[in-house]
């Protein structure tokens, strides 16, 4: 199975920041595959080169086998862009920016006007195809941005974030879509803060860091490295901190996280776990407020990769992508 989308060595420098460091991806067509990281990673800066509205400064990428350097034009013709932020006109309907997009690619009027019609009903917009893109929800906004990127139906698709920001009920409306377009052949790549997000949408997952992959794999794979699921517990009363601890350190993966009356340990066996840490603490008679076995979350992911959590880092330049910069240059 052919890569369609080959990054090597992907290297981009803003002066004295180096936003990316030497960036390596690999996605074979009909795949997903989510980069996932926390903002200031390289994220943007990576989905930015491989578009062609930034140039390396080193490294090669290609698109289906298009140099993204050597023919930004025909790569532009390959792919469709979904940015951060909905790249939609306001004080036009849904119907009409869509419209425009297609003219934009140079289709004919009767052209642009249906493939309008047929993507407004695809995803679901139909009913407010003709209203102003501004009375539209954010859930909405993005799907109509997503629909614009898919206009001259390309084979590769590039979403970066593309549900930041967005309530629970838009964020799955936004998954459904992203699995309808995967399931009709097409290959993505995926920018994502969400470790749910990729583990629901993605074939493999590269962990981005200071412009550097840092891991690579599936989902399960890459919760192995952080031992799995944790078990939580909120205790009473911070004098029993002692013997919880001792509790979870029996089941634990690693070192058992204390902060105030709350304990986090990852732990493998599940419920198993869970179960024996509860019968501990009640023979023990300690006072539990709350506890749970829950999933691994980014933070725990990059916490055990790198030493640290997922706080921003402010020290590349922040950028935004403008949805459909390629498609209009096409």
């Amino acid at each position: 199975m052919a890569d369609m989308i080959q990054a090597q060595g992907l290297v981009k420098r803003y002066k004295e920041v180096e936003a990316l460091g030497g960036l390596d991806l690999a996605v074979p067509e009909g795949k997903v595959l989510a980069l996932l990281g926390p903002n200031g990673a390289g994220k943007t800066t990576a989905v930015r080169c491989l578009a062609t509205l930034l140039t390396p400064d080193e490294g090669t990428a290609r698109i289906a086998g298009v140099d993204v350097v050597a023919d930004p034009q025909g790569v532009r013709r390959l792919i469709g862009l979904s940015g951060q932020y909905a790249a939609v006109d306001e004080h036009l309907t849904g119907f009409e920016n869509l419209t425009m997009v297609g003219r934009l690619y140079g289709f004919d009027k009767a052209r642009a006007r249906q493939r309008a019609r047929d993507l407004l009903e695809r995803f679901a917009l139909s009913d407010a195809g003709d209203r102003p893109s501004k009375t539209y929800s954010g859930g909405m906004r993005r799907r109509l941005d997503l629909a614009g990127a898919l206009v001259a139906e390309p084979p590769v698709l590039i979403l970066d974030e593309p549900t930041t920001g967005l309530d629970v009920r838009s964020r799955q409306q936004m998954w459904d879509v992203i699995r309808e377009l995967v399931s009709s052949g097409a290959t993505l790549l995926l920018t994502t803060q969400y470790l749910e997000e990729a583990d629901k949408l993605a074939d493999d997952i590269v962990v981005i860091d200071h412009g550097k992959a840092i891991a690579r794999g599936t989902a399960d794979e890459l919760k192995s490295q952080t031992g799995g699921e944790r078990v939580e517990v909120v205790l009473a009363d911070s004098s029993q901190v002692e013997a919880a601890e001792r509790a979870l350190a029996a089941v634990a993966v690693g070192d058992v996280q204390v902060e105030d009356r709350t304990l986090t340990a990852a732990v493998t066996g599940g419920a198993g776990a869970l179960h024996a840490v509860l019968g501990d603490l009640q023979r023990d008679e300690v006072r539990v407020l709350d506890i749970g076995l829950r999933r691994p979350t980014l933070d725990d992911v990059f916490l055990s990769l790198t030493g640290h959590a997922t706080a921003p880092d402010d020290s590349a330049p922040t950028e935004s992508t403008d949805s459909h910069a390629t498609e209009v240059s096409a």
